[in-house]
Order: C-alpha cells, then structure tokens, then sequence
C-alpha cells in the first residue's frame, strides 16, 4: 500500500474516532442531564407534604380538652393544636357517619354527592381526595375503624382512588359484635403504620378512621377505670391515646414536621341534649359541632385559633389550596389564607341535612347557620339565637321574622340544587342489615317507601317521636348483647308510645321467631307489613314463620308477595322451592330452586332441592 493511501487511511480513521468520542460525549452528556432531571423530580416528588386525615367518629367539639372541656384529658389532640391550627367553630354536614364522611371525602354537601343513606353508592363523578392526590403522584391508603365504612358493603365507592383501602374480612361464626363490625382505634393506627413503612417514599395520603367514641361505650382499660362514671369520654380518650401512637410514629420516621396533618370528628353526640341520646335525628349542635385541628407543614401557623365557622366540606379545596392542585369545578375553593384575612365571625352560612328521620318514616331536616342564628327547617319549624341560646332551647320561629325568611330563602335555593341533581338509592345488601343493626342503626334490605311521599314535611316530626328512637336504639343494643327480655321491654314501650310502629314490630317479631314463638311471631309480622306493604324483608320473615307454625300455604302466600317485591332473594327462593315441595307442587318447587340458582349458580341446597323436585315429577 502507498504512502499516500495509509495517509488517507489514518484520517479517515481519525475522522471517525472523533465522531466517536463526539458521539459518545454526547451520549454522557444526555445520560447526565437524565439523572439531573430525574434527581430533581424525585426531589420535587419528596418535597411535597405527606397528607394525613383522621376522622373520629362520634366526637362533639365541647368534649375535647383544648376545645374547654376539663374533665378530660386529650394531650394528642391539644399537642397537635398546639403545632397547627384549631378551629373553634367548625360543623359537620350530617350527623350520621357515611354522609358525613362523604361530604368530607368530596368536599361537597350530601344533596349534591347524594350518599344520604346506608349503602348508596358514592358517584363517580365526585372526585374524592384519594383520587385527585393520586393524579398528582401521591401514594393512597385508608384505614378504617367500623363496617360502616367498608366499601364492599355499606360504603360503596368510598376506596375509589385509594391504591390500599383496609376493608373487613368475613368474620368467623364465633366472632364477638365488635370483632365482626369494630376495630379498635390502636389496631387501625398499627395496620396505617404497617403500610407506611412498607412505602416510605413520599408523597402520601393516609385517611386514618378511629370508630371507638361512637356508643356502645366500651373503653378498654386503664380508659374504662379513669373514667367509670363517664364512658362516653374514656372512649374518646382512648382513641386520642391512639391518635398520639400515629403522632409518635410519624415523629420518629421523620414525616410529622413536613406533613399536612388533619384531625376532626365526621358528627357530634346527643347524650341526652334534646332528648336524643345518639345521633343522625336532629340537627343541634350537639351533633353537628365537631373539633377541627390542622397542622400545617413546617408548623406554620403554629398556635393559631380561628373562630370563623367552617365546615368539613371545606377541608379538600383548602387542602388542594396548600398543595397549589386546581379543584374541580363542583367544589367551592377554598383558601386557609381567607379565614386568616376575615375578622367577621359567621360571615359564611353553614348549612346541616339528616334523611336518617326517614327510616322511621318521620320528616327529614334541613338546618342553615348564621354564626348568630339556626334556622331548622322541620314540621314545625325553629329558629335559635345562637349568642343568647348556644344551648338552642328557646325557639324564636315565627313566620315572618326577617331571619327566618331569609334563611328558608337560603335553604329554599340549595333544595333547587338538590332536586337538580341525580341520586342513587339506599341498597343495604339483607347480608349487612345485621351488621347495621350492630353498629346501632335500623337497617332495612329495601329501604325507600318512606321516602317516596310526595311531601315529607306532612311526615311527623322527628321532636315528637325522639323516645320511640331512643327506645328501639335501646332494644338494638340489648339483642346485640344477648339480653331478649330487655330488648322486648323497650319494643313494647315504643308500641305504647306508637302501637303503629313499623321498626318495633318487625324487631319484636324477629325476637319472637328466634325464641321459638313461630305462630305470634307470624302474627305481628303480619301486621308490620300492614303498616308497610312495600317491605319485602318482614315478608320474607312472616313466610319464614308461618313455615315453621305449619301454616305451610300462609307461608307460601307471604313468601311469594315478598318476591314479587323484590325477586332476587336467594333465601326466599331457597325456602318457598321447599314449601312448595311440601305443598306437593313440585313443577312449581323446581321453578323456585332453577331460579335460587340463577342467583347462585352451584349451591348445594339449590341442586339438591331441584333434585328432589325433578324425582317427584317423574313420580
């Protein structure tokens, strides 16, 4: 090869290996900027807040420490004040757990995201927080104290969003109340912290729900000893106990001080006030009034107390605000900065809604608040001077007081909204009612005559029948403990108080078809249907009695009107196949197990039930 071919040679050869390394420079110099902007995604992704929101249930503002109350002790609750922001006039929008829990999941009114009852599904269009953190890169769990709030049943819809929602597992036959429908407040913190040392990278948003204040009231010890003569109070400070032990946890993981921390109550308690001793019937501020404590990353704000009145829907666009996350066009925005700007107090109306009144077929409510006045808009209406009357004993109504005019005004114009807006029914699955029972609440499979009346302000009113709920609570709880004799007493009472009333008789009903009373049990079955036509359970129930009185064709006519109300009971099917096998009807007995087994293909008592019909047609 010449000379002057290897020249050529060589510099093409250089020529390419500076292309090369140019190449090459290129490439690392691209690989670098990757990891730069990766670092500082990861870094932005880090420095946004965690979220956490604690919801106790069952807690009224006036029985928290650092809200005035002395009897107790709530260090959690007051240290958390201490580091953030305590509002002191903060209220719920229903005093009942799923709507409330609802309208602080949405940030919107129940007559808007329309959970106004057990088991109505949360509408997808209403984006809850889980939802809109999870679009913005965040980590969602939910833990959850009660199955009331369990999304396979009563609260369908409430884990959308959420990457881990802590749902109930079947408890076991043996299973005491509270192991099948509670958990303790220190078992729900333990299973958030499992979860968030399983994912400690950030961001995350934990909604953390304590159930122990909501009655019965069972504080464990040393709780239960401290405040013997005041349960109500030792649950709550069990549950601030198990507040503190998340406090703690995230203190020590180093996530307290750069977090959003929100604790507050979903409703308040009646304990007697207005002679209701629970919650979800009236609209006082007994159960409407809850604690509201924030504390803001970095401890801004530190100390602060703010006395304008906010309400729980405010939580997720003033969350959302901090966060600089736009909120969707329904909610209201809201900024934490706005309550530090005004000095009005009560410059916002508030407003407050129960539909829990239906289910003893008596009025809804519905309340708007002032700061200075209540105006409760029932049968027979009230209107309260709040800085005279805090304790809302005296009622001022009048038609034509100004107030009372403006604010049915108000109200008049939110049930526009309302009316405007598709809702979905309440459907508590007959698989649930008992754990609704169990809980406290009159729990029907199908429920929603009551609420069909053209006019509920032509229902009474709940003020004149609050005994008769207070006594079948009583006769709820005493059939969950195991005492029928006193659950009987207090449904007997209620019917002295109402001999008409629907709840009363089927419970005693119930009663007296498990004590072996088939034939009086039948009878008073017979006769809550009377009351309510619509209702297929109690006819389920009646058929069940007359079956087991011998009466096996009153038995087959029950069970027959309560499919024809609703035909996809499993166990009505199950049981009229066998009546009518016994009515020698076995065409018509094998059409009743084909049908059971549409509902649930494979069953055993299905099959053999069809079996038996098919030999004695052949015979």
């Amino acid at each position: 090869m010449g000379d002057r071919k290897k020249v050529q040679l060589l510099s093409y050869a250089i020529g390419w290996s500076a292309s090369l390394r140019a190449l090459a420079l290129l490439v690392f110099c691209l690989c670098i900027e990757l990891t730069f902007s990766q670092t500082r995604a990861a870094t932005q992704r880090s420095s946004r807040p965690d979220v956490f929101l604690v919801t106790i249930d069952t807690l009224r503002a006036d029985h928290v420490h650092c809200y005035g109350y002395d009897p107790i002790q709530t260090p959690a609750l007051d240290g958390l004040a201490n580091d953030g922001i305590r509002f002191s006039q903060a209220f719920t929008a229903a005093p009942i757990t799923n709507t409330a829990h609802a309208s602080i999941l949405t940030g919107l009114p129940p007559g808007v995201h329309g959970v106004t009852d057990f088991g109505v599904p949360l509408a997808a269009p209403h984006k809850t927080w889980a939802e809109l953190l999870k679009d913005r890169g965040y980590h969602t769990a939910a833990f959850i104290g009660a199955v009331i709030l369990d999304s396979k049943a009563m609260a369908p819809g409430f884990d959308r969003g959420f990457d881990f929602y802590d749902n109930f597992s079947k408890a076991s036959a043996s299973a005491t109340r509270r192991e099948r429908v509670e958990r303790r407040g220190i078992e729900v913190v333990r299973r958030a912290e499992a979860w968030l040392s399983a994912h400690p990278s950030g961001p995350r948003f934990v909604w953390v729900h304590l159930y122990d204040p909501h009655d019965p009231y069972e504080p464990p010890r040393p709780f239960s000893q401290i405040y013997k003569d005041r349960l109500y109070d030792g649950e709550i400070a069990y549950a601030d106990f198990a507040l503190e032990s998340l406090l703690t946890f995230l203190r020590k993981s180093g996530w307290y001080q750069n977090a959003i921390v929100i604790a507050t109550g979903d409703h308040g308690e009646g304990l007697g006030e207005h002679n209701e001793d629970t919650h979800g019937i009236f609209l006082y501020d007994s159960t409407m009034h809850v604690p509201l404590i924030m504390k803001l990353p970095g401890a801004s704000h530190r100390g602060s107390v703010i006395s304008n009145q906010i309400t729980t829907t405010h939580l997720l666009p003033m969350v959302l605000d901090l966060l600089k996350i736009p909120a969707p066009s329904p909610l209201q925005a809201t900024s934490l900065q706005g309550y530090f700007e005004s000095t009005k107090r009560g410059a916002e109306t508030v407003f407050g809604e129960t539909d829990y009144p239906l289910r003893f077929g008596w009025s809804p409510l519905r309340s708007a608040r002032t700061g200075k006045f209540k105006f409760i808009e029932a049968p027979r209406p009230e209107l309260f001077d709040l800085t005279a009357d805090s304790g809302e004993l005296r009622n001022l109504y009048e038609p034509w007081n100004d107030e009372v005019k403006k604010l049915r005004g108000v109200l008049a114009e939110t049930k526009v909204k309302r009316n405007s807006v598709q809702r979905s029914r309440g459907a508590v699955d007959p698989n649930t009612v008992e754990e609704l029972r169990a809980l406290g609440y009159l729990g029907f499979a199908d429920i929603g005559s009551a609420t069909n009346v053209p006019e509920p302000s032509l229902l009474p009113d709940p003020k004149d029948r609050i005994g008769e709920q207070n006594l079948l609570h009583t006769a709820l709880m005493a059939a969950e403990d195991n005492r029928p004799v006193d659950a009987r007493r207090a449904l007997q009472n209620v019917l002295q108080l109402n001999p008409d009333s629907f709840p009363a008789l089927q419970h005693l009903g119930e009663l007296q078809l498990a004590a072996g009373e088939y034939r009086d049990a039948a009878e008073i079955l017979k006769q809550a249907h009377q009351i309510w036509p619509g209702n297929a359970a109690v006819l389920y129930e009646e058929g069940q009695a007359w079956d087991k009185a011998g009466d096996t064709a009153a038995a087959g006519e029950a069970l027959e009107s309560s499919l024809k109300l609703n035909p996809r009971q499993f166990a009505a099917r199950l049981l009229l196949g066998l009546v009518y096998l016994r009515l020698k009807q076995a065409n018509t007995a094998a059409d009743q197990f084909e049908a059971a087994l549409l509902l649930h293909p494979g069953n055993a008592d299905a099959k053999a039930g069809l079996s038996e019909a098919q030999r004695e047609i052949k015979h």
